[in-house]
């Protein structure tokens, strides 16, 4: 009976581990104050289609227009923040975001890094898209470091907390403050190291968004609608002194990630992993050298 007992217990925690990552141990989210919608950032386009209520911002996109918002300040590091709630149902061809960028700085030029929920169908996952391009355009020659996850929750039934850390040696993307991603800075040609202003959007991307386009944005499922709220935005401002200290993901006052949040990144990247740009043997892997080692 007792051998019964122990072979349920193993069985039901192995079930348990399969589909909930283990602790990281440390909560980075905790560190950093939340900050006003209205203090920290400004209306970039569809201010028509953009409420605050209860503490949190609502966005959404119809046939007229979507919306996007904008940190009144650029970083040169920080972490960055922000609790997200995804509409449920057809959501095919919508891009609900939350991203660091100098595009208006450096059009066709410019650095990203990306947090994405790609839109979805009926009874099918979200995606959460992550990104990482250099210096790059919009004329066929940008490079994407696409890594895609479906998450271990519904994203849909309460918010939760995404965040990236970016840092002068690496990029590390958070859920809940689980790392999901590490980017280290292989060197200056792979790693973004110009100021970047933290935004926030919805739109219409029927042509990529969901399985390559293959589903599209219909509008009869109008308003497609993002919820925000607990925004973090903190670090090192473009404007602030070169001896401003970069914030941490780690309880390492060098920065870094424990062993236990390694741990916790690889049960993502083993269970939750659906596309990595590293084992794409499409790309052409001379335009992403961080990929040989």
């Amino acid at each position: 009976m007792a051998l019964f007992l122990v072979t349920i217990l193993i069985l039901m925690t192995t079930s348990c581990n399969a589909y909930w990552p283990p602790s990281p141990a440390y909560w980075p989210s905790s560190k950093f104050n939340s900050i006003n919608f209205y203090k920290g950032f400004t209306n970039l386009w569809g201010p028509q289609h953009q409420r605050i209520d209860q503490n949190a911002l609502t966005i959404w996109l119809d046939r007229t227009s979507g919306s996007g918002f904008k940190s009144v300040r650029p970083f040169r590091s920080g972490y960055f923040g922000a609790s997200i709630k995804l509409q449920p149902g057809y959501t095919a061809g919508v891009i609900t975001a939350f991203y660091l960028s100098n595009n208006e700085a450096h059009p066709g030029y410019h650095d990203e890094v990306d947090i994405e929920f790609l839109g979805t169908t009926f009874g099918k996952p979200y995606t959460l898209q992550t990104n990482v391009y250099i210096r790059g355009s919009g004329d066929g020659k940008i490079v994407g470091r696409e890594m895609k996850f479906h998450l271990w929750f519904d994203p849909t039934k309460d918010f939760h907390h995404y965040a990236i850390l970016w840092s002068p040696k690496e990029i590390i993307f958070l859920v809940d403050d689980v790392p999901i991603r590490r980017y280290p800075r292989k060197s200056d040609a792979t790693f973004p190291i110009r100021p970047m202003w933290l935004y926030g959007s919805i739109w219409d991307a029927s042509s990529w968004a969901t399985e390559d386009g293959k589903y599209k944005a219909d509008y009869k499922y109008q308003p497609f609608v993002a919820r925000y709220t607990n925004f973090k935005a903190s670090g090192c401002t473009a404007f602030a002194p070169l001896w401003c200290h970069p914030v941490s993901a780690s309880p390492y006052g060098s920065g870094g990630l424990t062993s236990q949040q390694y741990r916790a990144m690889r049960w993502v990247q083993r269970y939750q992993l659906a596309y990595n740009y590293c084992q794409d043997p499409k790309r052409d892997h001379r335009l992403t050298p961080e990929c040989w080692s």
